[in-house]
């Protein structure tokens, strides 16, 4: 399948559904479908193949429940992966992307460590309060330079693979939350916080290009 220069190559069903529980770590059935704007049912069809196939298994954690994938699973997602970005000749683009991304992903870090944490009059970093109003605006600021950087790297990525689009618009809306007073926007789990959709983009970019994490 060939594409026009500047249009990415949408991803087949069969790699969203899959992806997307990776991407996620664990999603139920809606989730799954959300995440990459998929029909429900088909998206339901399709993780009940998945589950057959032993790619996808039904997991919990406390109270939270969902798919997670399994190690034959994650071996499945990146053998498409790999198919997909040879047939779409996207591993420059995606690997140039990657190395400019990993410098803000440190800042990204830092950032969320310090909307955590905050050093006390003798530098022992404490639970962060949110009481100096100076500190979390210096962070908030440091997010919004994060979330302009952001915006040309996604739009990079998905002039090659379409799955890349939106990243940025997720995590300047959670941004935004955060900046109205919402503070559980910024590190959050079981949203899409500035947090969960950076570090979903993180692992999107590792597994589209067959990298370990800690590598």
């Amino acid at each position: 399948m060939t594409h026009s220069p500047g249009i990415g190559r949408p991803s087949r069903p069969e790699l969203l559904v899959l992806h997307s529980v990776r991407i996620q770590g664990m999603a139920d059935d809606d989730a799954v479908a959300a995440r990459f704007g998929l029909d429900e049912p088909a998206t339901r069809e399709l993780l009940l193949d998945d589950e057959a196939y032993g790619w996808v298994r039904q997991a919990a954690f406390g109270t939270t429940a969902g798919w997670s994938l399994t190690d034959r699973g994650r071996a499945e997602d990146d053998r498409r992966l790999a198919e997909e970005l040879t047939e779409a000749g996207a591993r420059s683009v995606v690997e140039r992307v990657h190395e400019a991304f990993v410098p803000l992903n440190a800042r990204l870090l830092q950032a969320c460590t310090d909307w955590q944490l905050r050093p006390d009059d003798e530098g022992r970093l404490l639970p962060n309060t949110h009481t100096d109003t100076t500190w979390d605006a210096r962070v908030l600021a440091e997010l919004g330079e994060l979330s302009t950087a952001l915006s040309p790297l996604v739009e990079e990525l998905s002039s090659a693979l379409t799955r890349f689009a939106g990243y940025d618009e997720r995590f300047a809306a959670a941004l935004a939350e955060a900046r109205a007073g919402r503070g559980e926007w910024v590190t959050g789990t079981g949203m899409a916080s500035c947090h969960s959709v950076w570090m979903e983009l993180h692992e999107d970019l590792l597994s589209t290009l067959g990298i370990p994490r800690g590598v």
